[in-house]
């Protein structure tokens, strides 16, 4: 009964109709008809539902049994779904999941194991362990084609499915955390390796960014380590720079 109340709880939080529409208008001004996308961390589909109606072709990713079902019932057909993780190799891995929150189930070892003691995860209990399967960015390209965005929710595993793309793309958010900003820093150093991005924040689930420029790496560090730790989380979106 849990499970499904953490998925109620979910769809309150993450798939209501004014959250579900800012991101609509959000991926419009990011999105271009037909582009490809991939949605690494699905959950509930709020995003892959905007990206859609944004004209996107999505490539949604989710690994927990209980909201790839949810996924698999009220996604439109022509959204590619697939019950899975990325990761940076294909493989079987252990998920630790929450059963009343479960949009923290996490792959991230020391993520479990240390947010305990971080701001607004006291009352979280990682209660089961899931098998799932997990796939690289790498081998979504090769099936899909070069994604012009990747969004990548993941609770603290971004830098591990970043470790599967060998390749720069378009554009590419992650989630950040007040409370573990070192895995955001590391994966900006990801990206500085894959090719020149400029960044740019959007906090909580407001579908706008934060600035009203793209800025570099450096600035966008020093934002990050001025954030409290009980501030909200928020995407860190990091564009090609072009050239």
């Amino acid at each position: 009964m849990s499970r499904y109340l953490g998925l109620m709880r979910s769809l309150v939080i993450y798939h209501n109709p004014v959250t579900l529409f800012g991101w609509r208008r959000f991926y419009r001004e990011l999105i271009a008809p037909g582009d490809v996308v991939f949605d690494i961390g699905a959950h509930v589909g709020t995003r892959a539902r905007a990206m859609r109606a944004a004209g996107a072709k999505v490539v949604a990713l989710e690994p927990q049994d209980i909201f790839a079902r949810y996924l698999r019932a009220t996604l439109p057909k022509d959204i590619t779904l697939l019950q899975a993780a990325a990761g940076g190799a294909e493989a079987v891995a252990e998920m630790a999941v929450s059963s009343r929150h479960p949009t923290v189930s996490s792959l991230k070892t020391s993520f479990v194991t240390d947010a305990p003691e971080k701001p607004g995860f006291e009352h979280v209990r990682w209660d089961q362990r899931q098998k799932v399967k997990m796939v690289t960015l790498d081998s979504l390209i090769a099936q899909h084609g070069l994604p012009a965005y990747i969004k990548i929710d993941v609770e603290g595993f971004e830098l591990d499915v970043l470790a599967g793309l060998s390749q720069p793309v378009r554009m590419v958010s992650v989630e950040y955390l007040p409370g573990f900003i070192d895995l955001t820093h590391a994966v900006i150093d990801r990206l500085d390796t894959l090719g020149a991005y400029e960044f740019n924040p959007v906090k909580g689930e407001r579908g706008g960014f934060l600035w009203t420029d793209w800025r570099d790496s450096g600035e966008m560090r020093r934002w990050l380590d001025d954030l409290p730790a009980d501030a909200p989380s928020g995407d860190l979106f990091a564009r090609q720079v072009r050239t």
